[in-house]
């Protein structure tokens, strides 16, 4: 019984056993859903789509956990796609040579720098203005879209690059690059703030950040380097979300994603509330989400009701994660083991 109550009150339990769920009902409907064939050196298969397909969702998570367990949130980062992704389409359209890797070099280096000014603006008005970040992060999410259409022209850009191409279908050792995108995104992210003391920097900020400034943390700088981050993260999304589309869509190019990364940190058993936060949570989240999405395909059900699926599995995890069941639980457990060591006796 110990072991048991150990093992259900992990914040991973519930977020695990929804994603095996929907692994199950998956398998139940297509039986050769973890079948993996190799094809001209690159993985292909259902796993791998979900995968592929959930990489820009979990990037875009990734720096989302970090701006949340600072108490904070980043409505900006759909936004932050568009223009990445406006950014480096206008430069590779605008080159005399654009299957060049130079151009694509510099298109992605320019879309980065910009994203992280946008990153920067973010965290100013959060960390030395004072705005919520709710308000602060919404105003780049409303402008964003406009700044993309400027730079666009209000066109959808056709983006023919081979080279630029490679970010949403190239790959590495048969692995899909968005894929490697994304595990180098939490690889990184991990290495950063939990085997250094950055991670414990923004858990103390995101409990009380007064009480951090007095005990010499620099609360600004550290909200607008998560700020930056969770803008760069975004802007590696949006790329490769262009590429993919091979087209800059300033309108459709991560709109609502934000709201999926939100989803995937809670479903990870992040407070919204700052502080302690999970990035294998984050992970698992991400993949509840996409494999939401394809089982919702998969058994075929219209994909227009996906959002009220996404979220009832957001209230599910949430319900079975919140201390109140967690309490109802814990009672459940003392009234069996009573009525055991009665039976016993």
């Amino acid at each position: 019984m110990t072991l048991l109550k150990r093992i259900t009150s992990s914040t991973l339990f519930w977020p695990l056993a929804m994603l095996v769920a929907l692994l199950v009902i998956d398998v139940i409907a297509f039986p050769g859903f973890f079948t993996i064939q190799i094809r001209e050196g690159a993985l292909y298969g259902s796993v791998i789509d979900i995968l592929r397909n959930g990489s820009p969702t979990l990037m875009i998570a990734i720096g989302m956990t970090l701006v949340i367990a600072t108490q904070g949130i980043d409505l900006s980062v759909g936004s932050v796609c568009a223009i990445a992704g406006a950014v480096a389409a206008a430069i590779i359209l605008g080159s005399p040579n654009p299957d060049s890797v130079g151009t694509t070099i510099v298109a992605i280096v320019t879309a980065i720098a910009v994203s992280c000014v946008l990153g920067v603006w973010n965290g100013a008005l959060v960390a030395v203005i004072g705005i919520q970040p709710i308000v602060a992060t919404l105003i780049l999410m409303t402008a964003g879209r406009g700044i993309a259409m400027l730079i666009t022209k209000g066109q959808i850009i056709t983006v023919s690059s081979e080279s630029f191409g490679f970010l949403g279908s190239g790959v590495i050792f048969g692995v899909p690059f968005a894929v490697v995108a994304a595990a180098v995104t939490v690889a990184f992210a991990g290495l950063l703030t939990r085997r250094t003391a950055l991670g414990l920097f923004i858990e103390s900020t995101g409990i009380n950040p007064r009480a951090s400034r007095m005990a010499g943390i620099r609360a600004r700088g550290l909200l607008i380097l998560v700020y930056v981050f969770s803008a760069l993260c975004a802007c590696v999304a949006g790329l490769i979300l262009t590429s993919s589309q091979t087209a800059a869509d300033a309108n459709n190019t991560g709109l609502f994603i934000e709201l999926d990364a939100i989803l995937a940190v809670v479903i990870g058993g992040t407070s919204l509330m700052g502080g302690r936060y999970s990035l294998w949570g984050t992970v698992v989240g991400a993949l509840v989400i996409q494999t939401l999405v394809t089982t919702v395909y998969t058994v075929g059900i219209p994909p227009i009701v996906t959002m009220v699926f996404k979220a009832a599995v957001v209230a599910a995890v949430c319900l079975l994660q919140s201390p109140k069941t967690a309490e109802y639980l814990n009672a459940w457990r003392r009234r069996r083991a009573l009525s055991t060591e009665v039976a016993s006796s």
